[in-house]
């Protein structure tokens, strides 16, 4: 039994935060956020949206290019680290608003590697045979743990979601090539929400002391960054058994633009292979690499048997990389 991508789906926010809003908040400007991100804007959810609702919109929209009903998903598993709520899932809630009845349905929660990690779930799932038609989503609004006080971080995350669905097919093609996946816990520290867990439950204290948002040690993680995902991209290439000149597509988390074009380098593909649209959108987190082939593919840049690596890293230390056929 094989398995296909027979769909993709995005949705990201109408409100626009550009670099030049940012600069009423702190003390930056958008020429010192270009020269350090890349970044020259980001999407903001409204208020009421959460999500639950961004990621139902990817799904409704992959939902319409597979040409299936809700009703034909027997999983769904979201990747996030901004869920609705500690519980139920949101992959149940998500489950509910596009009336998947028959889904399974969990949430994965490995940061911005999430969406990497989901792939090797949900393809391993569906070879049990078990599971016919699957979807994977990758969903965050970043916006509402970004600390806007703290201009070395409030520049460099935005809101969005994707989604891909998968379906079982009578050949023994697998549309995921080979994968690499990695953690390391020692580096927990370096990227992390302190608050809002069991070991520093919310209260009044810590949130004054800005807790519930998310810290980050840039350098050391800019460090990391490079080297991880060149290893994982290079572990997963080899398991896949195709060469980096194989590759049409590389799709790097879009952390940080000089982050991306260190990793290209490092594996020696040419630049125009290297998707880029952090500029635009920031980093996502779990979303960043499906909302980069969503727009791939509905550019039509994407043919059938094109070999696409995505690759990514986040907090844990995690990290990982995949090659699908598409």
């Amino acid at each position: 039994m094989g398995i296909k991508i027979i769909g993709t789906g995005s949705y990201v926010p109408e409100k626009i935060l550009t670099n030049f809003d940012i600069e009423k908040m702190v003390d930056t400007t958008d020429e010192w956020i270009r020269e350090r991100s890349g970044i020259t804007e980001r999407r903001v959810a409204a208020d009421d949206q959460a999500t639950s609702d961004l990621a139902t919109i990817a799904a409704q929209n992959a939902m319409s290019m597979a040409n299936i009903e809700a009703d034909e998903l027997d999983l769904i598993v979201v990747a996030t680290v901004t869920e609705d709520m500690s519980f139920p899932s949101t992959a149940c809630i998500i489950q509910n608003n596009i009336k998947a009845v028959n889904a399974v349905c969990f949430d994965i929660h490995a940061a911005c590697t999430g969406f990497i990690y989901g792939l090797d779930i949900v393809t391993s799932m569906m070879s049990s045979g078990r599971y016919n038609k699957a979807m994977l989503i990758g969903a965050e609004k970043l916006t509402t743990i970004t600390d806007y006080e703290d201009r070395s971080t409030n520049f460099l995350f935005g809101d969005a979601a994707g989604a891909i669905i998968f379906s079982n097919t009578d050949d023994s093609k697998n549309c995921l090539l080979g994968s690499s996946l990695r953690s390391d816990g020692s580096f927990k520290d370096i990227l992390n929400m302190p608050g809002g867990g069991s070991r520093v439950p919310i209260r009044e204290n810590n949130v004054s002391d800005r807790l519930h948002y998310l810290k980050m040690d840039g350098p050391k993680v800019f460090k990391l960054a490079v080297n991880t995902m060149v290893k994982v991209s290079t572990e997963a290439i080899v398991a896949a058994d195709v060469t980096v000149d194989e590759l049409k597509w590389i799709i790097p988390h879009q952390a940080n633009l000089r982050i991306i074009n260190g990793v290209g380098k490092r594996l020696k593909v040419s630049t125009d292979k290297v998707f880029i649209n952090v500029d635009k959108f920031g980093n996502s987190s779990s979303a960043t690499t499906i909302l980069s082939l969503d727009q791939l593919v509905r550019s039509g840049k994407v043919e059938s048997g094109d070999k696409i690596l995505l690759t990514a890293f986040g907090a844990g230390l995690t990290s990982g990389a995949a090659v699908l056929e598409w």
